[in-house]
Parts: C-alpha cells; sequence; structure tokens
C-alpha cells in the first residue's frame, strides 16, 4: 500500500494580514522568508538527536491542548535552542502561554501567534524513559 512519508509543508490561512504574520514568524521564530512569500525548513539543517522525525495526532473533540487558541490545529515547530528563543521572545514582548516543560522526547513551551493560533515550539531529543515526568 502507497503511504505518506512525511509533513511536506505547512499552510496557515491568516485571518488577518499575511504578510504580517508571516513577519512576525521571520521576526519571532527566526523563519527565513523566501522571494515568494514563505519559507523553506530543511531537515539536514537541523542537528538534534532524534533521527529528524515528525509526530502526527488527531486530538479528541473535547481536549484543552489547543487552548487558549480557538483553532482546531496547532503547530509544533522544531527549535534548536528553547531556553534562548525564549529569551528572545520574552525581549520582544511575545507572551509564553505554558512551559517551558521537559519530558521524555525534549523540551517544550507554548505561545500564540498573531492571529491567535497555539504554536508549540518542541527542542528534540532522542526518548529517554529516565526524562519521562509523572
Amino acid at each position: 500500500m502507497a503511504k505518506i512519508t512525511g509533513i511536506g509543508g505547512v499552510f496557515i490561512k491568516s485571518t488577518g494580514d499575511h504578510k504580517a504574520l508571516a513577519a512576525w514568524y521571520a521576526k519571532h521564530l527566526g523563519l527565513a522568508m523566501e522571494e515568494w512569500g514563505g519559507a523553506i525548513l530543511k531537515w539536514p539543517e537541523d542537528k538534534a538527536n532524534d533521527g529528524g522525525i515528525t509526530v502526527w495526532h488527531a486530538a479528541d473533540k473535547a481536549t484543552e491542548w489547543f487552548s487558549p487558541s480557538a483553532s482546531s490545529f496547532m503547530i509544533n515547530y522544531r527549535v534548536d535552542d528553547l531556553d534562548e528563543l525564549l529569551a528572545q521572545l520574552r525581549r520582544d514582548g511575545v507572551e509564553i502561554v505554558k512551559g517551558p516543560e521537559s519530558h521524555e522526547n525534549g523540551h517544550f513551551a507554548w505561545i500564540l501567534d498573531p492571529d491567535g493560533n497555539k504554536v508549540e515550539l518542541w527542542q528534540p531529543m532522542a526518548w529517554d524513559d529516565k526524562n519521562k515526568q509523572p
């Protein structure tokens, strides 16, 4: 059977000014925008020790995981240095909704973008049961 092999792109329909939203992602999360208005993320540039995984999950309709966003999706972005990124975001006045937290597969924090979408930031690491929190 043919199957999907990964995420080929993330496409967001902005609720406001799409250029301002893209500029926010460039300024605060370091996405290098191309001439055509989007960014290209290259796996070979990711230096995490988890082998470069992408997680896909369908959440229960009653989940509070995406709160306080009203969106029906949440994007998880891999980051190279969560502590440094959070310091930058705080300096820029971006509210950290939750985190940082450490789990068996890395370090996490959550923010909202200007359209109110909850964004999960993940500094990945190879799975380690020693890091599992109760």
